[in-house]
Formats: C-alpha cells, sequence, structure tokens
C-alpha cells in the first residue's frame, strides 16, 4: 500500500476511535432530562435517549470499536512507520538488527501517541465538555452501528454481566441521575467543610432534605411557645392590647386549656372595642404533633392559613407558623 493510502486509512482509523470514545463518554456524563427535552423536535435526540436505555450493550458496541481501531493500527500503521523508519535508521550506521529494534520502538511510539492523544484523549475530553451536544451529534450514526452489530454485542454483553453477577454486582442497563438523600446529604456537608458552601446555606439545604421526615411536634419539641392568647369573654379592645404587649398580630382565643379561635387584629380595627372577640373569630387549624411536617404546611396553603395549633394527646402544646420554618430554608433572611 503506498504511503497516501496509508495515511489515508490511518486518518479514518483515528477518527473512527474518536467517534466510538467520544460516544462513550458523552453517554456516561448526560442528563436523561435534556435528551428528553430536546427529543420532542430532534430524531437524534431520540435517538441518543434510546442509546441511553441501552447502556451497556453502547458501552459494548464502543469498546468494540475502539478496540477494532487498535487492532487496525497495529496491523496497517505500525508495520507501514516501522518499514519507513528502517532506511534512516541503517543511514545511521546501525547494525541491521539494532535499526530493526530502534524502528519498532520509535513506531509504536509514534502510533500510541497518535491513537492515545488524538483518537482517545482529545474526543473524550471533548464528550466530557460537551456530553448532551456530542450525544445528540453522534446517536443516528451509533445506532446504525449497533443495528448491524446488535448480535454479536448482545452475546459478549452477555458474558460480561454473566461476570459481573458472579462477582455479586448486577449491571444496569440505563443512566441513573437519582440521588437519595443520603447521597445529597454527604454531598452538602462535604461542600460545608471544603468551604465551597457557606454553613448558612449548607444547613439549610440539609434542613430542606429532612422536611419529608419532620414532624410538626419537631418544631414546638424543646420550646412550648406561649403564644398571645386572650379568654372567650375577651373584646376588641383585649385583643388590640395583646397584640401591643407581644407584638403579635394573631392571638388565639382560649377556653380554659382549649384554643377555640384565632383573631387577626387587622380585623379589629374597624370594630368597637367592647364588641366580643369571639365574633371576629376564625376556627383554628390544629393538627397533631405527629402529623408530617409538608403534609400540614400543604393543607395550610390550601386552607390559606399561616398558623397551626400542635396538640399532643388531645392538649395545647404550641403554634406553627410559617415564620418558623421559612429563617431555616433562608437564613440570609432570618
Amino acid at each position: 500500500m503506498s504511503w497516501i493510502g496509508v495515511t489515508l486509512v490511518t486518518i479514518v482509523i483515528i477518527v473512527l476511535s474518536a467517534f466510538f470514545v467520544a460516544v462513550e463518554f458523552s453517554l456516561i456524563n448526560t442528563k436523561r432530562h435534556r435528551l428528553e427535552d430536546a427529543a420532542a423536535t430532534s430524531a437524534s435526540a431520540r435517538a441518543a435517549l434510546r442509546s441511553s436505555s441501552e447502556l451497556t450493550l453502547l458501552l459494548a458496541g464502543s469498546q468494540l470499536g475502539i478496540t477494532v481501531c487498535t487492532l487496525a493500527l497495529g496491523a496497517i500503521t505500525k508495520p507501514a512507520v516501522h518499514h519507513a523508519l528502517m532506511g534512516p535508521m541503517t543511514a545511521l550506521g546501525l547494525p541491521s538488527a539494532a535499526a530493526d529494534v530502534a524502528a519498532f520502538l520509535l513506531a509504536l511510539v509514534i502510533v500510541t501517541f497518535l491513537h492515545l492523544v488524538v483518537g482517545e484523549m482529545a474526543p473524550k475530553s471533548w464528550a466530557i465538555a460537551h456530553p448532551e451536544k456530542s450525544a445528540i451529534m453522534l446517536a443516528l450514526p451509533m445506532r446504525g452501528f449497533l443495528w448491524l452489530t446488535r448480535p454479536l454485542l448482545k452475546g459478549l454483553n452477555s458474558m460480561a454481566n454473566w461476570c459481573v453477577r458472579k462477582a455479586g454486582v448486577e449491571p444496569v442497563d440505563e443512566v441513573d441521575e437519582v440521588q437519595d438523600r443520603e447521597g445529597l446529604r454527604s454531598l452538602v456537608e462535604h461542600s460545608t467543610d471544603v468551604g465551597t458552601l457557606e454553613q448558612g446555606y449548607g444547613e439549610s439545604i440539609t434542613y430542606v432534605l429532612d422536611l419529608d421526615t419532620l414532624t410538626m411536634g419537631s418544631l414546638v419539641e424543646g420550646r412550648r411557645n406561649v403564644p398571645t392568647q386572650v379568654a372567650m369573654d375577651a373584646t376588641v379592645a383585649d385583643v388590640q392590647a395583646a397584640t401591643l404587649r407581644a407584638g403579635h398580630m394573631r392571638v388565639l382565643l382560649v377556653d380554659g386549656q382549649d384554643v377555640v379561635g384565632v383573631v387577626h387584629v387587622r380585623d379589629t380595627l374597624s370594630e368597637p372595642v367592647d364588641r366580643p372577640a369571639r365574633e371576629l373569630a376564625h376556627e383554628p387549624y390544629v393538627v397533631d404533633v405527629a402529623k408530617p411536617l409538608h403534609v400540614a404546611f400543604q393543607e395550610m396553603r390550601e386552607q390559606a392559613t399561616q398558623l397551626a395549633v400542635v396538640t399532643e394527646n388531645g392538649r395545647f402544646a404550641g403554634v406553627v407558623t410559617l415564620f418558623d420554618v421559612l429563617p431555616r430554608l433562608f437564613p440570609k433572611a432570618a
């Protein structure tokens, strides 16, 4: 084969190797939801989405392609470079055996360098930097390659999966983007420890991660708060006085140990001072200490109320408002 032919074949082999390397790293690093967003208008994105659901098969195809390209370089390019270097090595006065060894080693270095840098490292870096773009761009030709080699790949993949299962690991066929709470908590703690995340924001994110496990009792535990309250026979004047004294806009109307209503001071502003407060009271939102926090706050939002009366075994335990949660979610505003 002429030098022109060898050069052209070498370029094709390196390009193919780069293609398979880019496919492999793009599908591993891409975000599935971004492919789903693009799939509505792009056939290539739909092809990439199908490939992400056959991850082990796609990786097997990429590895097969890279291996074939490596063998092709060793069978075609390296002997050609070796032969071309024999002349200069002999011209340097080296014995035939020494020239052959030197030409072989130098040809191996040249071919390995081309394959490693141009055929693997460069496309790998590009695919990692632009995972969705590269996955979509390369999806259709890779699907064609998978269609041609599917029987072979399935056989190789089955043998590989058998080996993996024998090692006690269950292989997966789809990119999993789900992070559990503990994984996210560890990430937040690490980011806080190394200083990439401020302490306040770290605590806020951790609090959000725990929202689905917290109960209403967790907000009143250890601080049996005594809210502003007045007796059942209180008047508008009593409510306004209690508000001025404590600074709370909502005042509980109590009958002994039971909360029977909630009066907002704004409802009293245009009323006679001697009007009974119970006539302006709203029915309280009462929850047990065991009620999940996120459920209670969802119900508070639906009922357009910002205060919940928390009870334990039917007895008053405290009140919880949105302001008990918001400072933890937004530490800078606290």
